[in-house]
């Protein structure tokens, strides 16, 4: 049976320690990004077949997110939420829809004040190279490594680690 009832249901009241580690956010994060989501045109439709809802959405695209190598695999994926792999595939671009909206980046993003910046460059000054000052906004390169090959530019993501990824700077 599909493990996704049970970190819904379960997890997330009892074990909210073991529903982070199965959707890397906690339960009112959860709650929250479901809250948000909940009124956008993406999750309805005017078909006699509802949709599943939005915090089973959620869920499996968050899982998703959470794994990559053959854990990512959508067949991995539809198995853990127990959905066809066409079905896993539409609500991640769901998901990825609606988070990727303006309305959704301007309420959910907050760049920095300029005393925030100010004081990152201090920081930078005092604990690295003081050449690098103006870098407030270049922190590590943390690399996101991506389920497969980006279809445009594909060769472009491969990292220094055999991985396909993003650059997190």
């Amino acid at each position: 049976p599909a493990f996704l009832p049970h970190v819904l249901h379960v997890l997330k009241h009892e074990r909210p320690d073991k529903f982070h580690e199965e959707l890397r956010v906690s339960p009112s994060t959860f709650d929250r990004l479901v809250l948000r989501l909940a009124d956008d045109p993406i999750f309805s439709n005017n078909s006699e077949n509802a949709q599943m809802s939005v915090e089973t959405q959620l869920a499996i695209a968050l899982w998703r997110f959470g794994r990559y190598g053959n854990a990512a695999g959508l067949q991995q994926v539809a198995n853990w939420a127990g959905c066809g792999k066409g079905t896993v595939d539409l609500v991640t671009r769901r998901v990825m829809t609606a988070v990727l909206r303006p309305a959704f980046i301007e309420e959910s993003i907050r760049l920095p004040t300029s005393e925030e910046k100010e004081k990152a460059k201090q920081w930078v000054e005092a604990h690295s190279c003081k050449a690098w000052h103006d870098g407030w906004c270049m922190v590590d390169g943390t690399l996101v490594p991506l389920d497969e090959r980006p279809f445009w530019y594909g060769e472009s993501y491969f990292d220094r680690k055999c991985n396909y990824s993003l650059n997190v700077q």
